[in-house]
């Protein structure tokens, strides 16, 4: 029967590995894996927008349906009856005429702005 020496925590000169030494130009730590991503390009932001405006335009269109009760609307001097739908849908393209040319005139003070600046 042998006797072996007592276990104070620290490991036998046998149990521990030779200090790994890395060749010259190679990292310690090892390279992060790759992630293949797929670049984003016009065409597929277009791709998106068209997706986007069909499905608004089919979402309008049961809208539309679904609303075809005449009401009477009043504006200024004028009076008259139409469909729901298509009174909602004059006063929402209304809107956005509005907010594109409000929009346009504050890109174009902001053209004229920069354009002064670099001269």
């Amino acid at each position: 029967m042998s006797v072996q020496p007592p276990d104070h925590g620290e490991p036998a000169a046998a149990d521990v590995a030779p200090p790994m030494t890395e060749p010259a130009g190679i990292p310690a730590t090892p390279a992060a894996p790759r992630q293949l991503t797929v670049p984003r390009t016009r065409w597929g932001a277009a791709w998106v927008g068209v997706c986007a405006a069909t499905l608004a335009l089919v979402l309008l269109i049961v809208f539309m349906l679904q609303n075809t009760r005449s009401v009477e609307v009043s504006f200024l001097w004028m009076h008259g009856t139409l469909p729901l739908a298509l009174a909602l849908l004059v006063a929402g393209v209304g809107s956005a005429i509005l907010a594109m040319v409000f929009g346009a005139a504050r890109i174009t003070q902001l053209r004229r702005l920069a354009r002064r600046r670099r001269d």
